[in-house]
């Protein structure tokens, strides 16, 4: 008889729901909330006040798109962090709520373990033991992944995430938020004329706290002496931070790679979208004679596809939680 999860994210700002059949995703429907973009990034009050207002139509059309009844789910996952707490506890509860009322099991699921765990939503699949580098909005990681449920963290960022450091670089030039996909798309069309300083960090750990601060004095130093210098340079700034930051990424997954002898690659995240990472990725593998993998768009932003996914191979070792599960910001 074919297994049918409920999976429901709500970790940060993005409200999604899946439903997955024996391991395969049949739907993942995303809601945004637009509305931060009036702030300059996520403020969580209104994240979660965004979540209570999305999680019932979203469920509702990730069930329709699968053609799936309630009834006949076997059981709800969902995320329980880490993330903002606020958020984390609107998706949480209705899992809980939905669970008792079905009578059916409930299985929590790490976020960024997820991210991980996204490779097996489709193929080519990863072999095990794998390197995942996950770089998000709020976490930068170099994973190693000897199974589903055995993951060590071997390099994380000391401060600032790549993905804080597209965003925060975004505001200091004026673009919306969120700026990553805008300077990817900018970057695409200039050329690396700046030469921003290189993060030290001993070993595979990250910082971008530092060349945050330097772009920041490099543009203040440079509209001190031009008024218009971004507008009339955006393209090659974007085009000189994104290599930084891909760059500094690549050399530490690079180094990950030499010291654990592993030649399976892979990344995840908001920012395994960036084009310059997912073309360099290749291009690092095709160098070194890695076996890479790069999800698919979908699978990169938060989406309950992945937690789908990962709550799949808790779900054949019957792993679940009771009601008395409560979500945490920190995992």
């Amino acid at each position: 008889m074919a297994v049918n999860l409920l999976a429901i994210e709500s970790s940060c700002d993005d409200t999604s729901a899946s439903v997955i059949r024996d391991g395969i995703v049949l739907s993942n429907v995303v809601a945004n909330q637009a509305v931060h973009q009036l702030y300059g990034g996520v403020v969580p009050e209104v994240a979660s006040r965004a979540h209570q207002e999305n999680i019932l139509p979203v469920v509702s059309a990730a069930l329709k798109k699968a053609n799936v009844k309630p009834e006949e789910l076997n059981a709800i996952a969902f995320t329980r962090g880490p993330g903002l707490i606020g958020s984390l506890i609107v998706g949480v509860s209705f899992a809980k709520g939905m669970a008792l009322s079905l009578g059916i099991p409930m299985i929590e699921v790490n976020h960024m373990n997820a991210h991980v765990l996204a490779h097996f939503a489709e193929d080519p699949k990863p072999a095990f033991p794998f390197l995942c580098l996950t770089v998000s909005g709020g976490h930068t990681q170099i994973v190693l992944v000897k199974a589903d449920d055995d993951m060590t963290v071997l390099g994380k960022t000391i401060d600032d995430a790549a993905g804080e450091a597209f965003d925060k670089t975004g505001k200091l030039l004026g673009l919306p938020y969120p700026a990553g996909p805008i300077i990817d798309k900018k970057a695409q069309l200039g050329e690396p004329t700046i030469v921003f300083p290189k993060p030290k960090v001993a070993g595979l750990n990250f910082s971008f706290s530092g060349l945050k601060t330097s772009i920041r004095y490099f543009l203040q130093k440079q509209r001190d002496e031009n008024l218009n210098y971004i507008e009339e340079n955006m393209n090659d700034i974007c085009r000189s931070v994104q290599d930084r930051i891909v760059s500094v990424l690549l050399e530490k997954l690079e180094t990950a790679a030499k010291q654990t002898s592993i030649n399976e690659i892979a990344i995840a995240g908001g920012v395994s979208a960036n084009s310059a990472l997912r073309s360099g990725l290749t291009d690092l593998g095709n160098k070194n004679g890695w076996n890479t993998y790069i999800p698919a768009f979908q699978y990169c932003t938060d989406n309950a596809g992945m937690i789908g996914v990962a709550a799949y191979f808790k779900y054949l070792k019957a792993d679940f939680v009771g009601h008395e599960v409560m979500p945490s910001a920190r995992i």
